[in-house]
C-alpha cells in the first residue's frame, strides 16, 4: 500500500469543490509530471488536475473541461540581470523551463535560445542563482510561488502568451468529462472558485475577465502568505532536524516498498538468470541463440526505458500491470541478464574434468550439474551476485517513475515540501545505506561459511 500523502494547494481545493458538486469523494493518485497524461490512458486515475495546459496537441490525446484557470508565462531572472522586454532578447542565453509546457514551444521558436528542461521548478530557479541559466520561463502561478519571494530573483518582461488550465479526462470517458464540466461551471458561478483563488493569491484581472467576475479578490491571500512565511523562514539546524520527524511515517513505508521491490526482483532475477546461463552453456543451439539475444538486448538498453515500456507501453496491447508488479518485473527482467553472465562465468570456471568424473561415477549430466558443478560455481558467483543486489537496491529508485512511492519518491516529496534538496538527500541516502548494510554483512557471512574449512578466516574469539 502506498504511503499516505498530505496534499494542499489551490487545485486540490478546486477538485474537492468539484467533487462535492458531483456528490463524489475524490481519491488522489500521485504521479510524476511526465506521466500524468499517459496515466490516464492506462487507467491509473479518472482525471488529472495539475496545471495541464489546454493545447491542440494535448486535446488530441485527452478531453478537457472548460478552463478553471487562465494565466500567462512569466520570465524570471537574477536581480542583477538587465530587463527583458521580448523573448528575442534571450538569443544566446540558456533559459530553463519544465517539459510539456507552452513555454517550451515559445522558447524553441525563439532563435538562438538554449532551452534547458527541468523535472522540478525549484531546481530551475535555483540554477538562476547558481549561474547555470540566465532565466526561467514558466507559468505565472509557478513563478509567484517559487521565485517572487526570493530576494535573488525578479520578474521581468511583459506577460508572454496566454494559457488555460483544464481538467483532463481520457477520450473514452466523455460522460465523466461532461459531469466535471457541469460541476466546474457551478463552482465558478457560485463564487467558490473566486474564493479559492483569492486565498491562494492567484485571482488576477485575466482570470476575472475570463469568468466575468469582479477583479478584486474576494478574500485575503492567507494561503499564499502562509506559504511564503514557511518557505522563506530560515530555521536553525536543530529545528530543521525536528521538522524532518513528521516525515518518518512516509520514510518507513517507503523503505518497506523499496525492500519488497528489491528482494522480489532479485529472487526472480536469480531464477531467470540461472536458467539463461544453463541455456547458454548446456542448451542446444536454438536455446543458446535465444538466451544470447535476450541478454544482449536487455544489457544494451536502459533500465528506465524498459520500465516505462512495461508500465506505459504494454497497455497499448492490452496488458495493464499494477505499479508494484511493473516495478518488480522491470528490475527482475533487467538484472536477470547480468545474473546470467555471472552464472555462465561460474559454470565455465569449473574444470571439465569435474563433470567427466561425475559421469564416470555413473551420474547423469543433470545429476553432475546439480551435485558437482553448481555447488562449486555458486561459491564463485556469490560476490558478484551480492554486488548486483546492492546495485539493484539502488536502481530500485527508478520505480518512482511508475508511480510507486519508494525512498526516491519520498525524497522528491520531502524536498519539494521543505525546499531542502541537500538535507533531504542526505536523509534518504542514509536510509538506503542502512537498508543495504545488513545484506552486505549477510553475504560476507555466507561467503565465509561456503569456503573450505582450511580457507576460512580464523575466529577472533580469545
Amino acid at each position: 500500500m502506498a504511503p499516505e500523502i498530505n496534499l494542499t494547494g489551490f487545485e486540490y481545493e478546486i477538485i474537492q469543490a468539484v467533487a462535492e458538486e458531483m456528490g463524489r469523494e475524490p481519491v488522489f493518485v500521485p504521479n510524476d509530471w511526465d506521466g500524468l497524461i499517459p496515466g490516464l490512458s492506462r487507467g491509473l486515475y479518472d482525471c488529472v488536475i495539475c496545471g495541464i495546459e489546454i493545447t491542440v496537441e494535448k486535446s488530441a490525446e485527452v478531453l478537457f473541461t472548460r478552463p478553471y484557470y487562465v494565466t500567462y508565462e512569466q520570465l524570471v531572472v537574477s536581480k542583477t540581470a538587465p530587463p527583458v522586454t521580448s523573448l528575442e532578447q534571450l538569443a544566446g542565453k540558456a533559459i530553463g523551463t519544465l517539459g510539456q509546457t507552452a513555454a517550451v514551444g515559445m522558447l524553441h521558436k525563439t532563435p538562438g535560445v538554449t532551452v534547458k528542461i527541468y523535472d522540478e521548478e525549484i531546481n530551475a530557479y535555483a540554477d538562476i542563482v547558481n549561474g547555470r541559466v540566465f532565466g526561467v520561463l514558466l507559468d505565472y502561478p509557478i513563478a509567484k510561488y517559487y521565485a517572487f519571494a526570493n530576494p535573488n530573483l525578479r520578474f521581468t518582461g511583459p506577460p508572454f502568451g496566454q494559457i488555460s488550465y483544464g481538467i483532463a479526462v481520457a477520450r473514452s470517458n466523455s460522460a465523466l468529462a461532461g459531469e466535471l464540466n457541469d460541476a466546474l461551471g457551478r463552482v465558478i458561478a457560485s463564487g467558490k472558485m473566486r474564493d479559492i483563488l483569492s486565498r491562494w493569491g492567484l485571482w488576477t484581472p485575466m482570470v476575472a475577465d475570463t469568468f466575468g467576475q469582479p477583479e478584486d479578490p474576494s478574500l485575503p491571500d492567507t494561503e499564499y502568505r502562509a506559504f511564503v512565511a514557511e518557505t522563506t523562514d530560515q530555521p536553525t539546524l536543530w529545528n530543521r532536524l525536528l521538522g524532518y520527524t513528521r516525515f518518518w511515517p512516509l520514510l518507513l513505508k517507503a523503505s518497506l516498498v523499496t525492500i519488497e521491490v528489491s528482494l522480489l526482483a532479485m529472487v526472480f532475477a536469480v531464477a531467470l538468470g540461472f536458467t539463461l546461463a544453463l541455456m547458454r552453456v548446456y542448451g542446444p543451439f536454438p536455446l543458446r541463440w535465444l538466451a544470447t539475444l535476450y541478454i544482449e538486448i536487455i544489457r544494451g538498453t536502459p533500465l528506465l526505458i524498459q520500465l516505462l515500456i512495461i508500465f506505459y507501453g504494454l497497455p497499448n496491447i492490452g496488458i495493464k500491470l499494477d505499479p508494484f508488479v511493473a516495478g518488480v518485473l522491470g528490475l527482475a527482467l533487467n538484472y536477470a541478464a547480468y545474473e546470467a553472465e555471472n552464472y555462465r562465468a561460474g559454470l565455465l570456471a569449473i574444470p571439465k574434468g569435474q563433470m567427466e568424473a561425475a559421469r564416470a561415477l555413473g551420474m547423469t549430466q543433470r545429476q553432475g550439474l546439480l551435485h558437482v558443478v553448481m555447488p562449486q560455481s555458486f561459491r564463485l558467483v556469490l560476490p558478484p551476485v551480492t554486488n548486483d543486489f546492492i546495485s539493484l537496491l539502488k536502481d530500485s529508485s527508478l520505480v518512482s517513475m511508475v508511480t510507486l512511492i519508494d525512498l526516491t519518491g519520498a525524497y522528491k516529496q520531502i524536498a519539494t515540501q521543505t525546499f531542502d534538496y541537500f538535507g533531504a538527500g542526505l536523509l534518504v541516502a542514509t536510509f538506503y545505506l542502512l537498508i543495504g548494510l545488513p545484506f552486505v554483512r549477510l553475504a560476507r557471512y555466507t561467503e565465509q561459511r561456503l569456503l573450505p574449512v582450511n580457507q576460512r578466516r580464523p575466529s577472533r574469539r580469545h
